[in-house]
């Protein structure tokens, strides 16, 4: 009985209930700014020290700690990529090119991501320029092969050895989850609303318009 109450009145202000979403998407194009543009380029890396030749004949565990220090070092180099100070050589980089590039440290620190899968070097850069991009990715490769030694003194002047094994191809990056549920998301929230104005209305509203609501005031219905 409540149930069947309760749909009459939205039957009863479906213009409001429907009007409201109808109004938003409606609307919506000419109040919606679409997000920039945004491109990603990824690279991935092998790091890794030159073995040590052996002074003798002698067993040398067969490189083992060589590979072990290189396991170690894509871990550390993860790291360094998130570092302010290589979002700073990078931006130094950029700014010495022979078209340079004002680029500030912490806009390149902010856009850079890295991780470290079976031993691989992934870093991944998002920026809003695709040519830009390709300026930052470049300087990003160029300072990790040369400033090596600088991160990791400990190893010597040589450094480690940072090998390139896919290099950085900007591609367009769609939509965010974000966005695609913009439209859905407010036409969700207009239905809402307009529910909620329909049952303020018909609770507002004094007009007696069924049997029942006759009974409801003690008077008897022939």
């Amino acid at each position: 009985m409540q149930l069947r109450a309760y749909w009459r009145i939205l039957v009863r202000h479906a213009w409001i209930v429907l009007g409201l979403p109808l109004l938003v998407a409606i609307i919506y194009p000419f109040t919606h700014a679409p997000g920039a543009q945004m491109y990603s380029a990824g690279m991935r890396f092998v790091v890794g020290l030159r073995p040590e030749q052996p002074a003798t004949e002698e067993y040398t565990y067969d490189r083992y700690y060589t590979w072990l220090t290189s396991e170690y070092l894509v871990d550390s180099f993860a790291e360094v990529v998130k570092s302010q100070a290589f979002a700073q050589d990078v931006s130094e980089k950029l700014a010495a090119n022979a078209v340079p590039l004002q680029i500030p440290a912490g806009a390149i620190q902010g856009s850079t991501v890295s991780e470290q899968v079976h031993r691989i070097l992934t870093v991944t850069i998002t920026w809003g320029d695709e040519q830009e991009l390709r300026a930052i990715a470049g300087a990003a490769v160029a300072v990790l092969q040369e400033k090596s030694a600088r991160y990791f003194a400990q190893l010597g002047t040589e450094g480690a050895n940072v090998y390139v094994i896919d290099g950085p191809t900007p591609r367009a990056l769609g939509p965010g989850l974000r966005q695609r549920l913009d439209l859905p998301l407010r036409l969700f929230l207009a239905l809402l609303a307009g529910v909620a104005l329909a049952f303020l209305l018909d609770y507002l509203d004094l007009s007696v318009r069924s049997a029942e609501e006759v009974e409801a005031l003690g008077l008897s219905v022939l």
